[in-house]
Protein backbone atom coordinates (compact mmCIF):
# COMPACT_ATOMS: atom_id res chain seq x y z
CA UNK A 1 0.00 0.00 0.00
CA UNK A 2 1.27 3.47 -0.89
CA UNK A 3 2.53 5.30 2.24
CA UNK A 4 0.13 8.21 1.70
CA UNK A 5 -2.78 5.85 1.23
CA UNK A 6 -1.77 4.01 4.37
CA UNK A 7 -1.88 7.30 6.28
CA UNK A 8 -5.32 8.09 4.82
CA UNK A 9 -6.59 4.67 5.92
CA UNK A 10 -5.27 5.23 9.42
CA UNK A 11 -7.01 8.62 9.55
CA UNK A 12 -10.32 7.24 8.23
CA UNK A 13 -10.31 4.36 10.71
CA UNK A 14 -9.58 6.79 13.55
CA UNK A 15 -12.61 8.83 12.51
CA UNK A 16 -14.65 5.65 12.20
CA UNK A 17 -13.90 4.81 15.82
CA UNK A 18 -15.20 8.22 16.89
CA UNK A 19 -18.37 7.68 14.83
CA UNK A 20 -19.03 4.16 16.07
CA UNK A 21 -18.57 5.18 19.68
CA UNK A 22 -20.99 8.09 19.29
CA UNK A 23 -23.56 5.96 17.45
CA UNK A 24 -24.32 4.22 20.76
CA UNK A 25 -25.37 7.53 22.36
CA UNK A 26 -27.22 9.46 19.68
CA UNK A 27 -29.65 11.00 22.15
CA UNK A 28 -26.96 13.06 23.90
CA UNK A 29 -25.25 14.54 20.83
CA UNK A 30 -25.08 18.28 20.31
CA UNK A 31 -26.41 19.10 16.85
CA UNK A 32 -26.33 22.42 14.96
CA UNK A 33 -28.24 23.28 11.80
CA UNK A 34 -25.91 24.91 9.26
CA UNK A 35 -28.67 25.48 6.71
CA UNK A 36 -32.02 23.99 5.80
CA UNK A 37 -31.73 20.19 6.14
CA UNK A 38 -27.96 20.51 6.65
CA UNK A 39 -26.73 19.46 10.08
CA UNK A 40 -23.41 19.19 11.88
CA UNK A 41 -22.80 17.40 15.16
CA UNK A 42 -19.99 17.16 17.67
CA UNK A 43 -19.16 13.85 15.99
CA UNK A 44 -18.52 15.50 12.61
CA UNK A 45 -16.14 17.96 14.25
CA UNK A 46 -14.33 15.42 16.41
CA UNK A 47 -13.95 12.96 13.53
CA UNK A 48 -12.57 15.73 11.31
CA UNK A 49 -10.08 16.79 13.97
CA UNK A 50 -8.86 13.20 14.31
CA UNK A 51 -8.39 12.89 10.54
CA UNK A 52 -6.49 16.17 10.27
CA UNK A 53 -4.31 15.28 13.26
CA UNK A 54 -3.21 11.99 11.66
CA UNK A 55 -2.63 13.55 8.22
CA UNK A 56 -0.65 16.56 9.41
CA UNK A 57 1.38 14.47 11.83
CA UNK A 58 2.60 12.49 8.82
CA UNK A 59 2.66 15.35 6.30
CA UNK A 60 2.81 18.70 8.15
CA UNK A 61 3.41 20.74 4.98
CA UNK A 62 0.27 19.49 3.21
CA UNK A 63 -2.87 21.62 2.93
CA UNK A 64 -6.40 20.68 3.97
CA UNK A 65 -9.88 21.13 2.50
CA UNK A 66 -12.41 19.80 5.00
CA UNK A 67 -16.18 20.10 5.18
CA UNK A 68 -16.40 21.55 8.67
CA UNK A 69 -13.18 23.56 9.07
CA UNK A 70 -12.69 24.66 5.46
CA UNK A 71 -9.38 25.25 3.70
CA UNK A 72 -6.04 25.67 5.45
CA UNK A 73 -2.42 25.67 4.38
CA UNK A 74 -0.89 26.09 0.95
CA UNK A 75 0.70 23.16 -0.85
CA UNK A 76 0.59 21.25 -4.12
CA UNK A 77 -0.70 18.39 -1.94
CA UNK A 78 -4.21 18.89 -0.58
CA UNK A 79 -6.22 16.47 1.53
CA UNK A 80 -9.97 16.63 0.80
CA UNK A 81 -12.00 15.41 3.76
CA UNK A 82 -15.60 14.60 4.61
CA UNK A 83 -15.47 13.29 8.19
CA UNK A 84 -19.06 12.02 8.17
CA UNK A 85 -20.85 11.89 4.84
CA UNK A 86 -24.47 11.18 5.65
CA UNK A 87 -24.82 13.09 8.91
CA UNK A 88 -28.62 13.08 8.72
CA UNK A 89 -28.60 9.29 8.33
CA UNK A 90 -26.22 8.98 11.27
CA UNK A 91 -28.35 11.18 13.52
CA UNK A 92 -31.37 8.98 12.80
CA UNK A 93 -29.50 5.72 13.35
CA UNK A 94 -29.85 4.87 9.65
CA UNK A 95 -26.68 2.90 8.90
CA UNK A 96 -25.64 4.49 5.61
CA UNK A 97 -22.79 6.94 6.15
CA UNK A 98 -19.06 7.04 5.55
CA UNK A 99 -15.73 8.76 6.06
CA UNK A 100 -14.19 10.12 2.85
CA UNK A 101 -10.50 11.09 2.54
CA UNK A 102 -8.78 11.94 -0.74
CA UNK A 103 -5.41 13.40 -1.68
CA UNK A 104 -5.06 15.82 -4.57
CA UNK A 105 -1.62 16.48 -6.06
CA UNK A 106 -1.50 19.51 -8.35
CA UNK A 107 -5.24 19.22 -8.85
CA UNK A 108 -5.27 15.48 -9.62
CA UNK A 109 -6.74 12.99 -7.14
CA UNK A 110 -4.04 10.41 -6.40
CA UNK A 111 -5.22 8.61 -3.24
CA UNK A 112 -8.72 7.74 -2.06
CA UNK A 113 -10.37 6.16 0.97
CA UNK A 114 -14.07 5.71 1.64
CA UNK A 115 -14.69 3.94 4.94
CA UNK A 116 -18.06 2.60 6.07
CA UNK A 117 -17.65 2.22 9.85
CA UNK A 118 -20.96 0.43 10.33
CA UNK A 119 -19.98 -2.51 8.13
CA UNK A 120 -16.19 -2.08 8.42
CA UNK A 121 -15.99 -1.78 4.63
CA UNK A 122 -12.80 -0.07 3.49
CA UNK A 123 -12.69 1.13 -0.14
CA UNK A 124 -9.24 2.30 -1.29
CA UNK A 125 -7.48 3.39 -4.46
CA UNK A 126 -4.12 4.73 -5.56
CA UNK A 127 -3.97 6.30 -9.04
CA UNK A 128 -2.66 3.73 -11.51
CA UNK A 129 -2.91 0.81 -9.08
CA UNK A 130 -6.59 -0.19 -9.07
CA UNK A 131 -9.40 0.01 -6.55
CA UNK A 132 -9.99 -2.32 -3.61
CA UNK A 133 -12.61 -3.26 -1.06
CA UNK A 134 -11.05 -4.78 2.07
CA UNK A 135 -7.92 -5.68 0.08
CA UNK A 136 -9.88 -7.40 -2.72
CA UNK A 137 -9.74 -5.88 -6.21
CA UNK A 138 -13.04 -4.39 -7.35
CA UNK A 139 -14.43 -3.56 -10.80
CA UNK A 140 -17.46 -1.70 -12.07
CA UNK A 141 -20.40 -3.78 -13.26
CA UNK A 142 -20.48 -5.50 -16.65
CA UNK A 143 -24.10 -4.81 -17.55
CA UNK A 144 -24.50 -3.57 -21.08
CA UNK A 145 -27.90 -1.90 -21.17
CA UNK A 146 -29.46 0.82 -19.03
CA UNK A 147 -32.69 -1.14 -18.67
CA UNK A 148 -30.75 -3.81 -16.74
CA UNK A 149 -29.26 -1.34 -14.28
CA UNK A 150 -29.72 -0.28 -10.68
CA UNK A 151 -28.88 3.42 -10.28
CA UNK A 152 -27.97 5.50 -7.27
CA UNK A 153 -28.82 9.16 -6.96
CA UNK A 154 -29.29 11.95 -4.46
CA UNK A 155 -32.24 14.26 -4.72
CA UNK A 156 -32.13 17.92 -3.65
CA UNK A 157 -32.48 18.40 0.09
CA UNK A 158 -31.20 21.90 0.91
CA UNK A 159 -31.23 23.83 -2.39
CA UNK A 160 -34.32 23.42 -4.51
CA UNK A 161 -33.81 25.51 -7.66
CA UNK A 162 -33.37 22.36 -9.77
CA UNK A 163 -35.92 20.14 -8.05
CA UNK A 164 -38.30 20.06 -11.04
CA UNK A 165 -35.43 19.02 -13.30
CA UNK A 166 -34.45 16.28 -10.91
CA UNK A 167 -38.01 14.96 -10.65
CA UNK A 168 -38.25 14.83 -14.44
CA UNK A 169 -34.99 12.86 -14.58
CA UNK A 170 -36.20 10.50 -11.88
CA UNK A 171 -39.54 9.94 -13.60
CA UNK A 172 -37.79 9.14 -16.87
CA UNK A 173 -35.08 6.88 -15.41
CA UNK A 174 -37.55 5.00 -13.22
CA UNK A 175 -39.04 3.73 -16.46
CA UNK A 176 -35.70 3.07 -18.18
CA UNK A 177 -33.91 1.11 -15.43
CA UNK A 178 -34.59 -1.72 -12.98
CA UNK A 179 -34.64 0.78 -10.10
CA UNK A 180 -33.31 3.88 -8.38
CA UNK A 181 -31.83 4.14 -4.89
CA UNK A 182 -31.31 7.30 -2.83
CA UNK A 183 -29.39 6.25 0.28
CA UNK A 184 -28.08 9.65 1.39
CA UNK A 185 -24.26 9.40 1.32
CA UNK A 186 -22.74 10.26 -2.06
CA UNK A 187 -19.23 9.04 -1.25
CA UNK A 188 -20.58 5.61 -0.38
CA UNK A 189 -22.83 5.56 -3.46
CA UNK A 190 -19.77 6.21 -5.62
CA UNK A 191 -17.85 3.47 -3.83
CA UNK A 192 -20.77 1.14 -4.58
CA UNK A 193 -20.48 1.98 -8.29
CA UNK A 194 -16.77 1.11 -8.14
CA UNK A 195 -17.62 -2.22 -6.52
CA UNK A 196 -20.44 -3.02 -8.97
CA UNK A 197 -23.14 -2.82 -6.29
CA UNK A 198 -24.68 0.03 -8.27
CA UNK A 199 -24.34 0.30 -12.03
CA UNK A 200 -24.31 4.10 -12.10
CA UNK A 201 -24.85 7.24 -10.06
CA UNK A 202 -25.82 10.81 -10.79
CA UNK A 203 -26.39 13.88 -8.66
CA UNK A 204 -25.91 17.63 -8.82
CA UNK A 205 -24.91 20.33 -6.34
CA UNK A 206 -22.33 18.25 -4.46
CA UNK A 207 -19.15 19.53 -2.77
CA UNK A 208 -15.57 18.42 -3.59
CA UNK A 209 -15.36 16.37 -0.37
CA UNK A 210 -18.47 14.41 -1.40
CA UNK A 211 -16.96 13.17 -4.66
CA UNK A 212 -13.14 13.40 -4.58
CA UNK A 213 -12.40 9.94 -3.16
CA UNK A 214 -15.30 8.21 -4.91
CA UNK A 215 -14.31 9.54 -8.32
CA UNK A 216 -10.86 7.94 -8.11
CA UNK A 217 -12.33 4.66 -6.85
CA UNK A 218 -14.53 4.50 -9.95
CA UNK A 219 -11.86 5.31 -12.53
CA UNK A 220 -9.46 2.84 -10.90
CA UNK A 221 -12.24 0.23 -11.02
CA UNK A 222 -12.59 0.73 -14.77
CA UNK A 223 -15.47 3.21 -14.79
CA UNK A 224 -15.99 6.72 -16.09
CA UNK A 225 -16.78 9.95 -14.26
CA UNK A 226 -17.95 13.24 -15.73
CA UNK A 227 -20.40 16.06 -15.30
CA UNK A 228 -24.00 15.81 -16.49
CA UNK A 229 -22.85 16.10 -20.10
CA UNK A 230 -19.95 13.72 -19.67
CA UNK A 231 -17.29 16.42 -19.56
CA UNK A 232 -14.57 17.13 -17.03
CA UNK A 233 -15.10 19.80 -14.41
CA UNK A 234 -17.38 17.82 -12.10
CA UNK A 235 -15.17 18.66 -9.11
CA UNK A 236 -15.80 22.36 -9.75
CA UNK A 237 -19.51 22.14 -10.63
CA UNK A 238 -20.48 19.41 -8.16
CA UNK A 239 -22.60 17.83 -10.91
CA UNK A 240 -21.57 14.22 -11.47
CA UNK A 241 -22.36 11.12 -13.49
CA UNK A 242 -20.44 7.91 -12.76
CA UNK A 243 -20.85 4.49 -14.37
CA UNK A 244 -19.24 1.66 -16.25
CA UNK A 245 -18.12 2.72 -19.75
CA UNK A 246 -21.06 1.02 -21.50
CA UNK A 247 -23.66 2.58 -19.20
CA UNK A 248 -22.03 5.99 -18.88
CA UNK A 249 -22.91 7.14 -22.39
CA UNK A 250 -26.44 5.72 -22.12
CA UNK A 251 -27.06 7.60 -18.87
CA UNK A 252 -25.66 10.84 -20.29
CA UNK A 253 -28.01 10.44 -23.25
CA UNK A 254 -30.99 9.80 -20.97
CA UNK A 255 -30.23 12.90 -18.88
CA UNK A 256 -29.63 15.22 -21.85
CA UNK A 257 -33.27 16.16 -22.63
CA UNK A 258 -33.77 17.35 -19.05
CA UNK A 259 -30.71 19.60 -18.65
CA UNK A 260 -31.42 23.25 -18.00
CA UNK A 261 -28.80 25.97 -18.75
CA UNK A 262 -27.72 26.08 -15.11
CA UNK A 263 -26.76 22.40 -15.19
CA UNK A 264 -24.84 22.41 -18.47
CA UNK A 265 -21.06 22.45 -18.72
CA UNK A 266 -19.34 25.83 -18.70
CA UNK A 267 -16.96 25.69 -21.64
Amino acid sequence: MHPMLNTAVKAARRAGSVINRASRNLDILSVTQKAINDFVSDVDREAEQEIIKVLLNAYPAHSILAEESGASGKSEYQWIIDPLDGTTNFLHGFPQYAVSVALSHKGVITQAVVYDPTHNDLFTATRGHGAYLNDHRIRVSKRLHLNQCLLGTGFPFKEFSHVDTYLAMMRDLTQKTTGLRRAGAASLDLAYVAAGRLDAFWEFGLAPWDIAAGSLLITEAGGLVGDLEGNTGYMESGNIVAASPKIFSQLIQALAPHLTPGLKSKQ
